[in-house]
């Protein structure tokens, strides 16, 4: 039988994911976390692209970058570690390499699921939950390693995925749309997924769907994405009349963050903006197709997802091998109205 820890963790480091969606959706353990310990000193070592995710969050004393590329890079990096004096590590990444540098580091109490081949490298290696075991969302699949660790006595069910720096973010976020002459109504979009084209809807039908509610709403229009995504996002800015700017390549996660939170509506693909809008309490609505919301869908009161029940879906591949029907079958129409629904 579990038994609920008395062991007081003092200095805690915890190795983040590395995809932003990921990192979003284990908010709520990190959240448990510092519930659990409300003294304890917890940093975070993540990967530039996402350690700003956790810099105005309650449960973050401290951020380290972790950058490192070759293997003596990596040796040093945990020798520098070493130097903390963390008493326990908590792996949220599950590569090996996470399990190495916390040993390296001479981090006492090492506790990580037991994948990728490091379980010898973990003092303690948890066993990964079988399918139907927790809920099949994946923010249980971290809140279930605080559990099985003993740290948790537990599961929170109904905690959703939240960024408590939304109000500071929103604000900052209006101002900097307010300087570009956007006004203080925005419609925000996420139209690119980093996993593959199967999750994309049509970009035309983000085109037309947001200048829907532009038009409804009398607000301009905010199209975000990677500097991959630059060309996406320019075709479909061109295709909507008014007021939009194409914020694609351009923003840091921490600016991104502040100008998604200053958004009235949210339409995306399922993707990282997809988690952080909805994390900042925006009014969301995802289109799914070739992934499954009831894992990796957005949570809360104010998020929506829009999917069409074809008998394919979901196929969890990167590209689709016939036509994209989970897709193609999703008017514009639906999603502005599903849109307009919830922002009544």
């Amino acid at each position: 039988m579990l038994r609920f820890t008395t062991v007081e963790y003092k200095k805690i480091l915890v190795r983040a994911t590395n995809w932003l969606g990921d990192a979003v959706m284990s908010l709520p353990a990190l959240r448990a976390l510092r519930q659990r310990f409300p003294d304890a000193e917890i940093a975070i070592l993540a990967k530039p692209w996402v350690a700003d995710l956790y810099r105005r969050e309650s449960f973050c004393d401290r951020m380290i970058p972790y950058t490192p590329r070759t293997l003596g890079e990596k040796w040093a990096a945990g020798r520098a570690l070493a130097r903390e004096n963390f008493d326990s590590a908590i792996l949220l990444q599950n590569a090996f390499e996470a399990a190495a540098i916390a040993c390296i580091a001479d981090i006492p109490r090492r506790i990580g699921y037991a994948r990728d081949g490091r379980s010898l490298l973990l003092t303690r290696a948890i066993p990964v939950p079988r399918k139907g075991e927790i809920p099949r969302h994946e923010r249980f699949y971290y809140l279930e390693l605080l559990h099985r660790a003993g740290i948790l006595d537990t599961l929170f069910e109904n905690d959703r995925i939240r960024l408590d720096g939304a109000p500071q973010a929103r604000a900052a976020g209006l101002a900097r749309f307010d300087q570009l002459g956007m006004g203080v109504t925005i419609v925000g979009m996420s139209p690119g997924a980093a996993y593959g084209s199967a999750k994309r809807w049509l970009p035309e039908r983000f085109a037309e769907a947001a200048a829907t509610l532009a038009g409804e709403l009398g607000a301009s229009v905010a199209i975000f994405g990677s500097k991959e995504e630059r060309e996406l996002c320019n075709a479909i800015a061109a295709a909507i009349p008014g007021s939009v700017r194409n914020f694609a390549g351009e923003t840091t996660l921490a600016e991104y963050i502040d100008l998604a939170a200053a958004c009235r509506v949210y339409l995306t693909n399922d993707s990282g903006g997809m988690h952080v809008a909805s994390a900042l309490g925006v009014p969301t609505v995802a289109i799914f197709g070739a992934t499954d919301d009831l894992a990796t869908g957005p949570t809360g009161p104010l998020a929506r997802v829009v999917r069409e029940t074809v008998e394919c879906s979901p196929c969890l591949k990167r590209e689709c091998p016939i036509d994209h029907r989970c897709m193609t079958r999703v008017p514009a129409a639906r999603v502005a109205k599903v849109a307009l629904d919830l922002l009544k």
